[in-house]
């Protein structure tokens, strides 16, 4: 895909993760389509993609709403008239040990409210956005490319019972979608990041930062940017589809 004024939607498009690739997208002639649930980053992501010289546009949606996301695609189109790729990056964390015990009693465990919290978000978000888009894809003529992010985390790490579950459904989703969709032109990927530099990591305490640096081969933390580029080599390559690019300095877990 050229992605030359192309439409790529971005979930969690207004900060992080999701304003890098608006912006690196942006930088290659595309028009990002962001959608977050904070209007003021939107609103800050959007402008800084104006000053690119690209059109770009905000929308304020729930990803886990089915009713919500059905109205911005609605939208997105209407304003656009096409959508030619999606990037699923909304998510969430609710971390917890699935069990914690001491001298054989058990004394906390994983809510069943901090488990539906990451699943509607991380692994129901990414459905219900594919679904929209596919559909949008469909209807319009436009072939395109949905990328799920999913997460080294979804092998299973420990506190992130919901969180590994999530980003593991997330690549059975991928793998799925690119056998269905084939047939309407429609190629999907997934990317598995490791420690990446976003606000929230770089604002841990320098002694957590240092300790988690350390067990990455690469000696580093990756940059958002390196997770954008990753996007764009699967929007842009149409023989890609249905795997999942693993973004995470020789870290495996």
């Amino acid at each position: 895909m050229n992605l030359q004024d192309k439409v790529i939607v971005i979930t969690g498009g207004g900060q992080g993760l999701g304003r890098a690739m608006a912006l690196h997208l942006a930088k290659k002639g595309a028009k990002p389509a962001l959608i977050d649930m904070n209007p003021e980053a939107l609103d800050e992501t959007v402008g800084l993609c104006l000053e690119l010289g690209v059109e770009a546009r905000a929308y304020v949606a729930n990803v886990a709403d089915e009713s919500s996301v059905t109205e911005v695609f609605d939208s997105i189109v209407a304003e656009f008239g096409a959508i030619h790729g999606l990037v699923n990056n909304a998510g969430i964390t609710r971390d917890a040990m699935f069990i914690k015990a001491k001298d054989g009693e058990v004394t906390k465990r994983m809510s069943l409210d901090q488990w539906r919290q990451v699943i509607d978000v991380n692994l129901t978000g990414v459905f219900l956005c594919g679904r929209e888009a596919a559909t949008k894809m469909i209807e319009t003529g436009s072939e395109g490319c949905i990328v799920n992010i999913s997460s080294i985390s979804r092998a299973g790490n420990m506190g992130q019972t919901n969180y590994s579950a999530a980003k593991a459904g997330v690549v059975a989703l991928t793998t799925t979608w690119a056998k269905e969709l084939a047939r309407f032109g429609i190629r999907t990927g997934a990317i598995a990041p490791g420690f990446i530099g976003t606000e929230m990591v770089m604002n841990m305490k320098p002694e957590a930062l240092d300790k988690m640096t350390a067990g990455i081969p690469a000696k580093r933390v990756g940059e958002p940017d390196e997770i954008a580029h990753a996007v764009a080599f699967i929007l842009e390559n149409d023989y890609f589809s249905g795997r999942v690019i693993e973004v995470d300095g020789a870290l495996r877990l």
